[in-house]
């Protein structure tokens, strides 16, 4: 019973909030819903924000206020995690005011929303690709900002997020084997322009090893005329990963695939 009171307080104020903004709304009064912008954003209620800074945009196009609008605009989006709508604002301020006092924070956050954008590993990753572009560009446009340690952190996550999709294509080749056609084949040829393109991957070691596998397996169930030269391969790949992973986790893997493969050269 001694909750009810506060129960009704509550309910209460939020009609009052409602009516208010609801207010705001059909106003034509743009500086009372710029105030009012401006203090729903800075409470957190991104939601009201957005929609009154929308609703004075024009109004204020033009005049010294209007960068300072898109730029809320584009914050309010973000703090309700709508970054594809974000971004957007963030690059109409870019191409309006190339100079402006915020195109730098602009720019770095269209990378940024990208990046929070792109998805698991798994799924489709144009926004992963659109985030690399865009903080390149940034790095590549202000070489002495602040920020350009973050995007090179960034930088690397995505990247290496791309070469973990490049290892589960890969895996899956080699897991569907002979299935329709040699993909053993198509799984050491995936890895391969994997750590071509992604050098520095933390997958690196993974890659290699599952392009050792694949040669040693295609040797195996090769055609005669075939099978010696890829049991050759295979003993070579095993050097090129022992040099590079001399003490790795896969060694004792390796080392197995290697000695059945000296007996077959040897025979």
């Amino acid at each position: 019973m001694k909750r009810f009171p506060l129960v009704l307080l509550v309910l209460i104020l939020s009609l009052v909030s409602c009516s208010e903004y609801q207010k705001l709304l059909k106003t034509d009064d743009a500086d009372l819903k710029y105030t009012k912008a401006v203090e729903y954003f800075d409470k957190g209620d991104f939601m009201r924000a957005s929609t009154l800074f929308d609703a004075v945009a024009n109004y204020y196009k033009g005049t010294e206020r209007s960068e300072t609008v898109l730029n809320y605009l584009a914050k309010s989006y973000m703090g309700q995690k709508d970054y594809a709508t974000a971004s957007d604002y963030y690059k109409t301020y870019v191409k309006t005011y190339p100079k402006g006092k915020y195109v730098i924070e602009s720019k770095y956050m269209i990378g940024y929303c990208y990046y929070l954008d792109s998805p698991d590993a798994r799924l489709d990753q144009t926004s992963t690709y659109s985030a690399i572009s865009a903080l390149q560009e940034f790095i590549e446009i202000y070489p002495e900002s602040e920020r350009v340690p973050e995007a090179n952190k960034l930088l690397d996550e995505l990247t290496n997020k791309l070469a973990y999709k490049a290892y589960l294509n890969s895996k899956l080749y080699y897991n569907l084997g002979n299935y329709l056609g040699n993909n053993y084949e198509s799984c050491v040829i995936t890895a391969q322009n994997a750590l071509k393109d992604f050098p520095a991957t933390s997958y690196r070691e993974e890659l290699s090893m599952l392009i050792l596998e694949a040669k040693y397996e295609q040797a195996i169930q090769s055609v005669e005329v075939k099978k010696m030269e890829r049991y050759r391969n295979t003993v070579d790949e095993y050097y090129n990963f022992i040099n590079e992973f001399p003490d790795g986790k896969y060694r004792k893997q390796a080392d197995k695939i290697f000695n059945e493969c000296k007996k077959i050269v040897k025979d």
